[in-house]
């Protein structure tokens, strides 16, 4: 019965969430709608915010896992290219539940969010791996997945200023263009500045040395070697 009644308070929820004109809910709109009573919502989500919470992990749910089951190409970069315009297309298909789910009343980042920048990061170190990334893979995904938010939620909260999907394909480019190589770092011409090339071979080793689970290190070896090779992946060019 509780398993029941949890699930039609989420799905009650989501759909005044979905129909609202700013994604605002009230507990007291959505017990009535479900036909509970308040001790039940909050004995279930804690408080608006836990309901909250579950609605945007409810809604991203099917979001996640077209990721977590897709198949994995040789290409990482174009993975990469894929994954921004899938979560603006999802953005768009989905406003009230994007905008709810990067509120900043919302103190605590739903599950979803949480999944979604692992899934980002695992990409990245494919990327890295491939010797085609310039920073370390957990900084390159802060500047992407902050990029691709601020992106989308343009898009989705500005309409009438922001009413062209093209700009999200050219931040996208460019700042692709700034954390990723053109190609791998082994490939590139003799001529090739070794002053560009040391972040990329150290954002690699870094990757290699987490897939091959330390790489006969010790734990304590492997998480200083790491640190290390991040720290030159991530150091900014003296101008």
């Amino acid at each position: 019965m509780s398993t029941s009644t949890r699930t039609r308070i989420l799905e009650v929820a989501a759909a005044l969430v979905r129909e609202s004109p700013d994604g605002d809910i009230s507990t007291r709109a959505v017990c009535e709608a479900a036909k509970v009573g308040a001790p039940a919502l909050y004995r279930h989500f804690g408080d608006k915010e836990g309901l909250l919470s579950a609605v945007v992990d409810h809604g991203f749910e099917k979001y996640l896992a077209t990721k977590r089951e897709r198949g994995e190409t040789t290409d990482a970069v174009e993975d990469l290219r894929r994954g921004w315009d899938s979560h603006v297309a999802f953005a768009l298909d989905n406003r009230n539940l994007y905008r709810l789910m990067n509120s900043p009343a919302m103190r605590t980042p739903p599950a979803a969010a949480l999944e979604s920048h692992r899934i980002l990061t695992g990409d990245l170190e494919r990327v890295a791996a491939q010797g085609r990334i310039r920073v370390a893979p957990e900084l390159a995904a802060q500047m992407i997945m902050s990029a691709n938010v601020g992106v989308a939620l343009m898009l989705v909260s500005r309409p009438a200023t922001f009413d062209d999907i093209e700009v999200s394909h050219r931040v996208r480019d460019a700042l692709y263009a700034t954390v990723l190589t053109p190609k791998p770092v082994q490939e590139k011409s003799p001529s090739a500045s070794a002053d560009a090339e040391v972040p990329t071979v150290a954002a690699r080793l870094s990757a290699l040395l987490r897939k091959e689970h330390g790489a006969g290190l010790s734990t304590a070896e492997a998480t200083l070697m790491k640190e290390w090779l991040d720290r030159v992946a991530n150091a900014r060019p003296e101008t």
